[in-house]
């Protein structure tokens, strides 16, 4: 699965709706302050299962309407969603028009601890009665759904609730096909949205500003990234042995109330057993120390940025050699930051590799980055001093239109898009 686009609606400075398409590589160019960073933070957010913080509500929009969606295009030909059986988001009608997962998240953001308030599929998918809220049944509710509707279940397993639902939408024939939002945190759907969830790529983000730790969050955050990935390849399973332990749990606790029910009934009102999760990467603590222990954020900045230059060439080499197919989003806000020259160059080489395999975001001043990456995986944040925001892909007229526009300004980048070798209108 492959990121294709964000839209971001009242997040910071991004108040009306702004998208923007990624490619393999992708690199954010613009003033300070035109919101490269906010880019990155929305894309953690959503990705990671984040929320924002009660001062990210856009300034003058609706705070309640704080909303991030993401589109995914390369989709795995089959998935499992809300059972074991394997399924397609074509045969669950979870596609847009263009044929791509469309998901958009939104949040509270107007209360001081904002939460995500709803999930939604915009996608192509059935209206009729009987039909529209198939992904929001469970298994019992399918099966009446089947028996009112006189479905035929003969040769399906009717604990599957994918082929529960398959074969009610055949029966129903016209499903009255349209461009609806799908809730996908109602009801049995959030079965389905976790399932979604172990597609979505990892989002891998190595911010500029950092704070210095005991344990060094260049080296610490690269390696952890690596835990998230080596989870995500096992999620399934692992998801599978949660659901295990939790029904077991629950079978045990039920039966132990109903015991003190007996004795005491009074008391066993006043209990409600509860399971709590915690994510799987949680249970692993990864370090890196030098030179007699000392950790690394206290050495050089430049020692640190190697760490997080080699960590992605060792990354390239990896998937490279095992094809791994989940899929990692790398993202990097200016990753020249502190190095020599000749540093730059083997960053340009490393991510390049790792885009091969994998998507790259990162935001830059530096020219030879710039220059070194083609025009199409350029994006422009244009700002003006309206607060208004535009983003312009990179080549032909635009990049003599940035320059124009800057007025020469010192933005060394804009110097790099008019006389780098991928242009030819500088």
């Amino acid at each position: 699965m492959r990121l294709a686009r964000i839209l971001i609606r009242n997040f910071r400075c991004y108040k009306d709706e702004i998208s923007i398409d990624f490619d393999d590589m992708t690199a954010l160019i613009g003033k300070n302050d035109a919101g490269k960073s906010t880019v990155m933070d929305a894309l953690d957010i959503f990705l990671n299962d984040g929320a924002p913080d009660k001062h990210d509500a856009s300034k003058g929009g609706d705070a309640k309407d704080l909303s991030i969606t993401c589109e995914f295009s390369n989709l795995p030909d089959g998935v499992v969603l809300d059972e074991e059986t394997e399924t397609t988001f074509e045969n669950e009608h979870l596609l847009n028009a263009a044929g791509n997962l469309e998901i958009t998240k939104t949040y509270s953001g107007h209360l001081n601890t904002p939460k995500c308030t709803s999930i939604v599929a915009h996608a192509v998918h059935p209206t009729a009665d009987n039909a529209k809220d198939l992904l929001q049944l469970k298994n019992p509710q399918l099966k009446k759904r089947a028996e009112e509707l006189g479905v035929n279940l003969d040769g399906i397993d009717k604990k599957v609730n994918a082929q529960l639902r398959h074969s009610i939408r055949d029966h129903i024939g016209d499903l009255e096909l349209k461009s609806i939002e799908v809730p996908l945190n109602e009801d049995n759907a959030k079965k389905t949205w976790d399932g979604i969830k172990v597609y979505i790529p990892i989002f891998a983000l190595f911010k500029s500003d950092r704070a210095s730790t005991d344990q060094d969050p260049e080296a610490q955050d690269p390696l952890k990234a690596a835990v998230k990935e080596a989870v995500k390849q096992k999620e399934i399973e692992l998801n599978k042995l949660a659901q295990h332990v939790e029904e077991e749990v629950k079978r045990i606790a039920d039966k132990t109330l109903e015991k003190i029910q007996e004795m005491d009934p009074g008391l066993a009102s006043q209990l409600n057993p509860q399971i709590t999760q915690k994510k799987w990467e949680s249970l692993f603590n990864v370090s890196i120390t030098g030179d007699e222990d000392i950790p690394i954020n206290k050495r050089g900045s430049g020692v640190k940025r190697l760490i997080l230059l080699n960590f992605f060439r060792a990354k390239a080499e990896q998937e490279a050699s095992k094809h791994i197919n989940a899929p990692v989003i790398y993202a990097i806000e200016e990753p020249e930051t502190s190095q020599h020259p000749h540093n730059q160059r083997l960053l340009v080489s490393a991510l390049l590799d790792l885009s091969a395999d994998n998507q790259v975001v990162i935001t830059t001043h530096t020219p030879m980055l710039a220059r070194a990456i083609p025009d199409q995986n350029l994006r422009f944040i244009y700002h003006n001093e309206d607060d208004f925001r535009e983003i312009y892909r990179g080549g032909g007229e635009t990049n003599k239109w940035v320059f124009t526009c800057c007025g020469g300004s010192p933005f060394g980048i804009f110097q790099a898009l008019t006389t780098g070798h991928h242009n030819e209108t500088g």
